[in-house]
């Protein structure tokens, strides 16, 4: 298996903190960048190749990625030339070649522990699995969900009636076999829209799930996160400080000689 992430915008609602540096460098972890992050938990997880999709400051993120090689992990980009226009569904079109087998998705944006993609990858087999979250209420902002017959996925969208609201997308996925053909074949449809590059690939999502090939697989009680605002960047910023914080107090505390 391998990722794709989908990190070619410029994340403008975090200007000016972006006004040169792509969303994806931008520091979380000290000095380490969200995309580092991100390789970081997917080669922990297993997962041996990535692709990441770049636009917006392509030249910097390509650079970090020569720079800082991780050796767990294979890293490719490729180049969104839409990306100043588009939102991430041509991101996704553009992906199309790296769709040769199993993977997963997920968007530049998202944070997320270990135990989150471990849960999903251990989630019963489908063709095409999304992680979901759920909270008391949701914002419009949120990508909800809604479903039939237990995990299958009956829609997802930010428009969706409170009355059916199940839970909440997190911008991650797998594709596997039958899955993965059918993303192809649904973003390639999806593209002869005259408003495609104005579409999020959620919206293909959701004219997949009328062939219940697409299910859905909790993720509660973990923690993952998205960098979208200011605020965002600062809980993020926030949470990783404190995980360094008990890391620390914790190898003090251990008796010496001992790990």
């Amino acid at each position: 298996m391998k990722a794709i992430i989908l990190s070619a915008g410029q994340g403008k609602r975090l200007l000016p903190l972006t006004e040169k540096t792509p969303k994806c460098l931008l520091p979380v972890d000290g000095s380490r960048p969200a995309l580092e992050i991100q390789l970081r938990t997917l080669a922990a997880c297993g997962i041996q190749r990535a692709t990441v999709m770049v636009g917006f400051g392509a030249d910097k993120v390509e650079q970090f990625l020569a720079r800082c090689p991780l050796p767990e992990i294979e890293v490719t980009s490729r180049f969104n030339p839409f990306f100043a226009i588009s939102n991430n569904l041509a991101t996704c079109w553009t992906a199309i070649p790296e769709m040769t087998e199993d993977l997963v998705l997920l968007n530049g944006d998202t944070l997320f522990e270990p135990a989150v993609l471990e849960r999903l990858l251990l989630a019963p087999s489908a063709a095409v699995s999304l992680a979901i979250d759920r909270k008391p209420s949701y914002d419009d902002d949120d990508m909800k969900v809604s479903i039939r017959r237990e995990r299958t996925l009956a829609a997802v969208g930010k428009n969706l009636s409170p009355a059916v609201v199940y839970g909440e997308s997190i911008g991650l996925m797998t594709f596997r076999a039958t899955g993965v053909y059918a993303f192809r074949v649904a973003l390639e449809k999806a593209m002869r829209d005259p408003i495609a590059l104005q579409r999020w690939y959620l919206s293909v999502i959701d004219s997949m799930a009328n062939s219940s090939m697409v299910e859905v697989a909790s993720i509660e009680g973990l923690w993952w996160a998205e960098t979208d605002t200011p605020e965002d960047l600062a809980d993020v910023r926030a949470y990783f400080s404190s995980q360094r914080a008990t890391l620390a107090a914790f190898e003090t505390a251990a008796p010496v000689g001992e790990p």
